[in-house]
């Protein structure tokens, strides 16, 4: 049996998933506003929930491979696997947020979860090279 990143799967799997619903919520647009290709203009619902899942697209990437390299490092458990719960769970609240009305704060809740992972896990990274975690 090869390497078991449990985190990293698990992580990659809430990613897959997400990523799932936000494409499914930018069809449920296209479908209202009868929008096969491209989008509704500058602004407009459909431009705001492929924006969102596009968004996520940028930067679930790093925040993975980020996941993986600390969890293949050895210094991940348990903290990691929170990180990445609070990540995704940011991620849903902009997804959420970018649809205005009563949960537009998702959208800047989601934004500073997302910079603090990266930030957090890139100064991590740097780290453990360094010997100091």
């Amino acid at each position: 049996m090869g390497i078991v990143l449990p985190v990293t799967l698990t992580a990659a799997a809430a990613a897959a998933i997400i990523n799932l619903w936000l494409s499914i919520r930018v069809g449920q647009m296209r479908i209202k506003h009868k929008v096969s290709i491209g989008d509704d203009g500058a602004g407009g619902p459909l431009t705001a929930r492929m924006r969102a899942q596009l968004n996520f697209v940028e930067n679930t990437a790093f925040v993975l491979i980020l996941i993986a390299a600390i969890e293949l490092s050895g210094r991940g458990n348990p903290w990691l696997a929170w990180i990445a719960g609070i990540y995704m769970l940011g991620r849903i609240a902009h997804g959420f947020g970018m649809d205005g009305g009563t949960l537009a704060k998702g959208r800047s809740v989601g934004v500073i979860i997302t910079m603090l992972t990266q930030l957090g896990l890139a100064a991590v990274a740097v780290l453990i090279p360094l010997g100091v975690m």
